[in-house]
């Protein structure tokens, strides 16, 4: 083939009659050097246009080129070409021949070819496993034996974040990881959190009575002493404040007793702020927590994740941030205390009857019921280690999909941790097998990250996204989170982005439980699916700070009863003996088959050609939203035409609404009408796919302020719920007109530049907003 280029290169040494982009011209150095040059074609356009003659004009008398150039005449002409043509097609030939010898790799490994041969086009790097197959060999490989011995290698009596305890179960994980073959690597960080006094302890006096001394404690409680008179508040939710406020009770500097449940202890404290309240009790009662009336409860109250002390940076060892703290960080004092403390109180307190709605309790408390309430909690720092084995991809390695579990615990964990460890680690052993025994070979990569600090408020894995934020934004394109994932057998539960819900329909069709023999969708979903078994992810969810707070589209799921969640979380009573009693003694069948879903959710989105992610349920979620505040402005502006006047337009939001649908519509066109074997292709395809959930992250708030910035399921007055909680306040002239037509016009571009990120290219926007 060289010999043959070169004899033409030899012969048509000269001007050619017509150009191309791209020809080797020589220079008057005598090198090639590679030049744009517009084609003939284009010229003879240009020469017509401008009315001047027919090119063939001037060439109407001069012999062809070549034959001036050589001085042949037509015959001998003829006779070369076909000697030319002869050594082409033998050249050809013999390239064929030693081309076909070499096997063809599995990767796309880019090789640079000469200009003038044409680029061969490769169509997928990994052959696909049929994907019955892959399901079929997932089954093989779990089974409940191994979760019993998984078990047994992963409990411990004493895990606590930053404890020798929680550095030897890190040290299990990571050498189980490197046992199946897969690169590990670790992650060190330096957090501050909040402990129990080293000496002494948290205490309350009620009316004089005597010293009440508390085990339990809540991290990042403020660190003082206060006085001030008890009122029962319910649950502590915004609504049953409001309740207690449309009675003209005054909430100024009032110690408030919650029970615990419903919402988070942060929530509590913080929607107890909001009110000027002094100080938060909370308590489990025994309508909702039958545990024994001396068991102490455990927790945090920062309104956030991760270490509030470097909030937005990660917790490496000697950086230099400002010294800041998180805005969630509560201002008022908050502790546990038992359910018998709590009736010992309840049962003394005067004032108005509560509620008829709210049972049980018969007074709210009134100005002489007087508490003195001590809390000395010390901040300290503690080193964690996150730890990390990952399964490579055969052609877009450099994407991945994160499974996490928590590995810390107050006390032994079973339902905290080991058991989501124990299906971290069994999973990581089967799809390893499955890569290295059985020919799987999955399009992209699976990290496994073991965390730590989870009872602190999801620490290990918040500052693990503070560190790598930047390259996680178009790189891990989903999250599963193992945390909690059995604590019962009767129900299924499942909160996630909106973008995975055909991926976790799919699992539901096709995964069974191995007692019943039959689908999660016929037990469990019987009905509309959605109703029974979605739900919404919640603020102390293990998996919110990855969707809210990094835009990674995430999911989390559990086993429970249903009629009642599991107790004893939070507490020194999570025993294996006390999940056995949840799962009717079917804990391993129950991990087996929580491994089973997170298994089939997560090769699903690593075996297919595209990611299947749904973009159609925001759409579907935005055009809900938008037309919920363009009612409630309606209102505002006929109610309060001071505070609202009737020139803001609700357009610009409905415009950004339309532009997301079609982008979406287009996507989903394109998708349609391409080659889903062309690598390239499906990874542009993909990469329009994941800009979606981070193009929801409002980049006008900080996130050091509002870290949860995502503006449909994130919280803060930049989300759209928030502009609907805006508009009620202005009905009732608490709030500023101004204030909300700017976050207004923030969240409508938000929703504007997701739709544009969506449309790919730069020339296929829509611009017509």
């Amino acid at each position: 083939m060289d010999q043959a280029r070169t004899t033409i290169s030899k012969i048509f040494n000269g001007e050619p009659h017509s150009y191309t982009r791209f020809n080797l011209t020589q220079n008057m150095e005598g090198d090639n050097s590679q030049v744009e040059m517009k084609l003939s074609s284009d010229m003879d356009e240009e020469v017509g246009e401008n009315g001047v003659g027919d090119h063939s004009l001037n060439n109407s008398n001069r012999k062809p080129y070549v034959a001036q150039k050589l001085g042949r005449t037509p015959k001998n002409l003829c006779f070369m070409a076909a000697t030319i043509l002869l050594i082409f097609i033998i050249g050809y030939l013999i390239g064929y021949l030693v081309h076909r010898k070499k096997e063809v790799a599995p990767t796309c490994a880019a090789s640079k070819l000469p200009f003038d041969v044409p680029v061969a086009h490769e169509t997928g790097a990994a052959p696909l496993m049929d994907w019955d197959d892959v399901k079929k060999l997932l089954a093989e490989k779990l089974s409940p034996r191994n979760f019993d011995t998984a078990f047994s290698d992963l409990s411990s009596s004493n895990h606590q974040a930053g404890s020798l305890g929680d550095e030897v179960l890190g040290k299990i994980v990571h050498k189980k990881f490197k046992e199946n073959g897969m690169n590990t690597w670790t992650d060190e960080h330096f957090i501050k959190v909040h402990d129990a006094p080293v000496s002494g302890f948290n205490k309350f006096t009620f009316k004089g009575e005597r010293e009440t001394q508390v085990q339990g404690f809540l991290s990042y409680s403020a660190t003082k002493e206060v006085t001030g008179a008890i009122l029962y508040a319910f649950y502590g939710q915004e609504n049953d404040f409001r309740m207690l406020r449309d009675r003209n009770i005054d909430l100024s500097g009032r110690v408030i007793l919650v029970r615990a449940g419903r919402i988070s202890f942060a929530e509590k404290v913080a929607n107890a702020a909001k009110m000027n309240a002094s100080a938060v009790l909370i308590y489990p009662d025994r309508a909702d927590y039958n545990i024994g009336e001396s068991t102490q409860l455990y927790g945090h109250v920062h309104l956030g994740s991760g270490d509030p002390y470097t909030p937005g940076f990660p917790s490496f060892n000697h950086t230099q941030f400002p010294p800041v703290q998180s805005s969630g960080l509560p201002q008022i004092v908050a502790q546990t205390i038992t359910e018998a403390m709590a009736t010992n109180i309840l049962k003394k307190l005067g004032g108005q009857i509560v509620p008829q709605e709210w049972g049980g309790v018969t007074k709210l408390g009134d100005e002489t019921d007087v508490i003195t309430l001590s809390v000395s909690n010390e901040l300290t720092e503690k080193k964690i280690n996150n730890v990390f084995g990952v399964i490579k991809g055969f052609v877009d390695s450099d994407r991945y999909v994160v499974i996490g579990a928590q590995r810390d615990a107050w006390g032994q964990g079973f339902a905290t941790s080991t058991v989501g460890t124990s299906v971290l680690v069994e999973l990581a052993r089967s799809i390893s097998e499955m890569v290295k025994n059985d020919g799987f070979k999955p399009r992209r990569s699976i990290v496994f990250a073991s965390w730590s600090a989870g009872e602190y408020g999801s620490v290990g894995a918040t500052e693990w996204l503070e560190g790598y934020l930047s390259s996680l934004s178009m790189k891990a394109f989903s999250y599963i989170s193992l945390d909690r994932i059995v604590t019962g057998r009767t129900a299924f539960k499942v909160a996630s982005s909106p973008l995975m819900y055909s991926v976790i329909k799919s699992a539901l069709d096709e995964v069974k439980t191995q007692s019943s023999g039959a689908t999660l969708m016929s037990q469990y979903g019987k009905g509309s699916w959605e109703s029974n078994i979605m739900e919404p992810m919640k603020l102390d969810n293990a998996a919110f700070p990855f969707l809210a707070f990094s835009g990674i589209p995430s999911v989390s799921f559990r086993f429970t009863s249903s009629n009642s969640d599991y107790p004893y979380f939070g507490t020194m009573q999570d025993n294996r003996d006390r999940l056995n009693a949840a799962t009717s003694n079917q804990v391993p069948q129950m991990a087996e088959a929580a491994a089973r879903f997170a298994g089939h959710i997560a090769l699903r989105l690593v075996h297919d050609h595209l990611l299947r992610l749904d973009l159609s349920k925001y759409d579907k979620i935005i055009r809900t939203r938008v037309a919920q505040i363009n009612a409630k402005v309606k209102d505002v502006q006929r109610l309060k035409p001071d505070m609202l006047p009737r020139s803001l337009t609700m357009q610009w939001l409905i415009s950004a609404s339309g532009s997301y649908s079609r982008a979406s519509r287009s996507l989903a066109a394109d998708i349609q009408n391409s080659n889903l074997e062309d690598i390239e292709m499906c990874r542009v395809l993909n990469d329009r796919i994941m800009t979606v959930e981070r193009n929801f992250l409002s980049p006008y708030v900080s996130p050091r302020e509002s870290p949860f910035r995502h503006i449909l399921v994130g919280s803060g007055s930049h989300t759209l719920q928030g502009l609907l909680n805006h508009l009620e306040a202005l009905k009732s002239g608490k709030a500023e007109a101004d204030l909300f037509r700017n976050q207004f016009a923030l969240a409508t571009w938000t929703i504007q530049g997701c739709a544009n990120s969506l449309a790919g290219n730069i020339w296929a926007l829509d611009n017509e907003i």
